[in-house]
């Protein structure tokens, strides 16, 4: 039962963080562009709170915790929107009647804004937990290789290639791939003690390059706090990997080379969330930052619906002078209503297959 209700509590919270930082950045950039907003909402349902601001905008507090949403004002489609109903509009105010650049710019500051929140969160994780970074500790020695050959054993702390430091792993494979069959020497600490091994590194052809190998492995992890100015090229770093291991995630089961079966869906991130929450906060703050990444990319493919699918509307719109027509924009909602449909119940029985429900149910 206690796992159950931490399951629920830590899916509300990463979903009413993610979307509401999204929404928000709609509401900044709305704000920049001149269009005003009449509402932000979060949650859904009937309202618990409510109040206004100097410009306008009635800010609410709703009881469904499921995320939220930005109203904007004059959002309607042109010819969905009759003359008595367009004459209310505020002059130089409505979303429709700004120019096709600041619509955009309104539509992609969502996603935007799910990027930046990805920054400061692994930012401020690795400003204070700090960051995880393999240690430059030899944990095995490839026998024959040039290691061995050097007297190199587990347990030795690498500090210096030549006359470079090392701080992590990943500073020994950048130093030696970089020295293919040359002769260098290492600074490493052994009980408590600095020696120099020389090493004659042996080489290997990759990707049509030669790059040097040492024959070591490494996997003693620990956490490293960074300088604020380092914390944040870090956590740019941190999101755009993130970010491309997604994308390439996708291609893999859009392309058959990974099976369809890891396509999860809400129930899957209901259950990570309460797993990775009773990890601790730096594990759930982590997961919300990679989560945040995986929405904004989400929003931005070019689907009918979704962010991306109205920045492509406004991409035709600029390059015919003219927006699409009402007929084209409501086929291309359709399809993608549709697509998105049927991704997210494909996805839904992929979460109940992996929670055993599949099998439960057809016991039965």
């Amino acid at each position: 039962m206690i796992d159950l209700l931490r399951t629920i509590l830590s899916f509300l919270v990463v979903l009413g963080i993610l979307i509401s930082v999204h929404e928000f950045g709609h509401y900044l950039a709305a704000r920049f562009c001149g269009v005003h907003v009449e509402a932000f909402s979060i949650g859904f349902g009937r309202s618990l709170a409510t109040w206004r601001d100097r410009q306008g905008t009635e800010w609410r507090l709703a009881a469904l915790p499921l995320g939220g949403y930005v109203r904007l004002h004059g959002q309607e489609p042109l010819e969905t929107v009759t003359a008595e109903e367009r004459a209310r509009w505020i002059p130089g105010r409505a979303f429709q009647e700004k120019p096709v650049g600041a619509r955009a710019i309104v539509v992609a500051a969502g996603p935007c804004a799910n990027f930046v929140l990805a920054v400061v969160l692994f930012a401020l994780l690795f400003a204070t937990a700090g960051r995880p970074v393999v240690m430059p500790v030899v944990d095995t020695v490839v026998p024959g290789g040039a290691a061995a050959a050097a007297g190199l054993h587990p347990g030795d702390h690498i500090v210096a290639i030549g006359t470079t430091k090392v701080r992590s792993f990943a500073d020994i494979q950048r130093l030696i791939e970089a020295e293919p069959d040359r002769n260098v020497t290492l600074s490493v600490v052994r009980g408590g003690h600095t020696i120099s091994l020389p090493v004659h590194t042996g080489e290997a052809r990759v990707a049509g390059t030669e790059r040097g190998v040492l024959g070591i492995s490494g996997d003693t992890a620990a956490f490293q706090r960074l300088a604020p100015g380092a914390a944040i090229a870090a956590a740019v770093s941190e999101s755009v990997s993130v970010g491309g291991a997604t994308l390439n995630g996708v291609w893999q089961i859009v392309t058959t080379r990974h099976g369809s079966a890891e396509l999860g869906g809400p129930l899957r991130i209901a259950e990570l969330s309460g797993q990775v929450a009773a990890l601790g906060v730096v594990s759930f703050v982590s997961f919300i930052a990679v989560l945040s990444i995986n929405l904004g990319l989400l929003n931005l493919l070019p689907i009918p619906i979704l962010d991306g699918g109205h920045l492509l509307f406004f991409l035709a719109e600029a390059l015919h002078g003219r927006p699409l027509s009402a007929r084209a924009q409501e086929i291309g909602l359709r399809a993608g209503l549709a697509l998105l449909v049927c991704v997210f119940v494909f996805a839904t029985w992929n979460d109940l297959a992996h929670l055993g429900m599949v099998r439960w149910m057809k016991s039965l």
